[in-house]
């Protein structure tokens, strides 16, 4: 459950953006005392996410409205079924319709694509995981997407994790000093992450005492030795070209977690219709 006080700066940004002082169409045409039901259904296949948003758009737009969620987030729909209603205010439902809709389309889109993933592993001890490659704004809806569609999330933020990449390494010169300068000012709670492109980093990183190392766009046959090497000492990430036709290879390699920046930048949004079916 995403708290209120998270997503309704982001309800109302958006709803700012879409109408900037008066709703020219639905003001002029519609009388404020008219009244209607509204439906959602979907148009897809796939996992619906985001209802609690599409909720409190329309509690942010007008609270008289009546809104019934129809399922739960994580439900998996069909073709016309039916998800959220609507009732009250002809304007200000078709005020809230916009915003409500291009946010759950877009978790629910996030959540279907991390579904697919997470089929894919479920046999394997091996969580996919997202990345910080998500819309500006939208970090926190489309990571509960990820989670709400099987998935796992990565960091966060900056401000989450160390994680030591290659422009990190040039700039400090080596891995192991490195790692020893973030050890030498970090607390006790927080992990160290390596990102590695051969296996000499990689024997660079564990004797440097990384929590996490990174095997960047390895091939398969690297990362079966990166195993070997690793004996279990720390976690060991794949990332870099990551497809879902790859996933269950890597599990059965004996990789821990596998990160895809697909899961929110390269998703579609999922096809949910909103019609008025009743004047009242």
């Amino acid at each position: 459950m995403l708290a209120n006080y998270k997503i309704d700066p982001i309800i109302l940004r958006g709803l700012d953006e879409d109408i900037s002082y008066i709703d020219v169409t639905s003001d002029l045409l519609l009388d404020p005392n008219e009244k209607c039901l509204a439906m959602m259904h979907a148009k897809a296949e796939g996992v619906v996410c985001g209802l609690q948003v599409a909720r409190r758009v329309f509690e942010l737009v007008d609270s008289s409205l009546e809104v019934e969620v129809l399922v739960e987030d994580g439900t998996y729909v069909n073709v016309g079924d039916f998800i959220f209603k609507v009732k009250g205010s002809s304007q200000s439902i078709l005020k809230g319709e916009r915003v409500a809709l291009n946010l759950l389309q877009r978790m629910s889109g996030i959540a279907s694509m991390a579904r697919e993933y997470a089929d894919l592993v479920k046999d394997y001890n091996l969580k996919v995981v997202d990345t910080r490659k998500t819309t500006p704004g939208l970090r926190i809806l489309e990571k509960y997407a990820v989670k709400v569609g099987g998935c796992f999330n990565h960091r966060f933020n900056l401000s989450d994790a160390v994680m030591i990449k290659d422009n990190h390494i040039k700039a400090v010169g080596s891995i192991s000093a490195a790692v020893k300068r973030a050890k030498d000012h970090l607390g006790h709670t927080t992990k160290i992450e390596v990102e590695v492109e051969t296996l000499d980093q990689l024997r660079e990183a564990l004797a440097a005492k990384a929590d996490i190392i990174m095997l960047d766009n390895m091939s398969n046959e690297l990362m079966a030795e990166a195993v070997k090497i690793n004996q279990g000492q720390a976690v060991l990430e794949a990332s870099g070209n990551i497809t879902k036709e790859r996933l269950q290879s890597l599990g059965a390699i004996g990789i821990d977690v596998v990160s895809v920046g697909a899961l929110t930048h390269s998703v579609s949004a999922f096809d949910i219709s909103m019609n008025v079916v009743e004047k009242l």
